[in-house]
C-alpha cells in the first residue's frame, strides 16, 4: 500500500472512532525509524484501547498488518508500528507529559550536524 493510502486508511480509523487532537510529524530525515508518526488522544483506557484495535484492524483487512503493537494491557498509551507509520495513542496526561511533538522538533539540519554530516 502506498504511504499516502495507508496515511488516509490511519487518519479515517482514528476519526471513525472519535480520536481527539490527531496530530501528524514529519519524522523523515530525523530518524531512520519511521517517516511520520501520529499521535491522538484517548479520553479513558477503554478509548485509547479501541482507536488503535481500529487502527490495527482497518490495516490488516487492507492487507498491511502492524509490525506491533505495544501497551493495550494498560491502554495509557498504545503505539501501533506499521514501518513508515507510527501511531501513538494517549490518554491526555500521558501525551501532556511526554509531549512527543516538541521532542521531534528539531530540524533535520540539526540531527546531521550532530552526527557530523
Amino acid at each position: 500500500m502506498q504511504f499516502e493510502a495507508l496515511k488516509e486508511l490511519v487518519l479515517e480509523a482514528l476519526d471513525d472512532v472519535k480520536a481527539k487532537e490527531i496530530t501528524q510529524l514529519d519524522v523523515k530525515g530525523k530518524t531512520s525509524v519511521t517517516d511520520l508518526i501520529i499521535v491522538a488522544i484517548g479520553t479513558s483506557n477503554r478509548h485509547v484501547k479501541s482507536l488503535a484495535n481500529s487502527v490495527s484492524t482497518a490495516c490488516k483487512k487492507a492487507d498491511v498488518p502492524p509490525l506491533g503493537v505495544e501497551g493495550e494491557r494498560d491502554g495509557d498509551w498504545v503505539l501501533v508500528d506499521l514501518g513508515d507509520i507510527v501511531v501513538h495513542v494517549m490518554q491526555p496526561e500521558v501525551r501532556d507529559y511526554y509531549n512527543l511533538e516538541k521532542l521531534w522538533e528539531v530540524d533535520a539540519t540539526a540531527v546531521e550536524q550532530m552526527r557530523g554530516e
